[in-house]
């Protein structure tokens, strides 16, 4: 962020976006591993789960870590930052912190975008992170 740049934080509506576009790209993930697990039918089933519970509890901390934000947030132009650093993305323990958050308090959570300036969800106010919009 520059000096003098106008922060501008995600919005309810473009949060809601990211997380359409979130659900899609793993319903996507999940039918082409069910497709190339089909191919070997010695693996027991509970392995089989092992991917799918990959694919949804990693999905959001990594991609959040490594690029700031998810498929859907970076489509939708939005960014996970530091809230007292926003130029600093937030480090893995803090996204799955977040991530786990989210998914306890589901759509709770998100609806408190609009209670606030900084339009910090419940979970972005536990770890201290914002969206912004890029």
């Amino acid at each position: 962020m520059k000096q003098n740049e106008e922060i501008i934080y995600g919005s309810l509506g473009q949060r809601v976006k990211a997380i359409f576009v979130d659900s899609l790209v793993i319903a996507v993930f999940g039918v082409l591993t069910s497709m190339l697990l089909r191919e070997f039918s010695d693996i027991p089933d509970y392995y089989r789960a092992v991917p799918f519970v990959f694919i949804f509890l990693i999905y959001d901390p990594l991609f959040v870590s490594l690029f700031g934000g998810t498929l859907g947030h970076l489509v939708m132009g939005l960014r996970v930052r530091e809230a007292k650093e926003q130029t600093k993305k937030i480090i893995f323990p803090f996204a799955f912190i977040r991530f786990i958050v989210k998914i306890c308090l589901g759509w709770l959570s998100l609806l408190t975008v609009t209670g606030n300036k900084k339009k910090q969800s419940i979970h972005d106010s536990v770890i201290g992170s914002v969206v912004l919009k890029s």
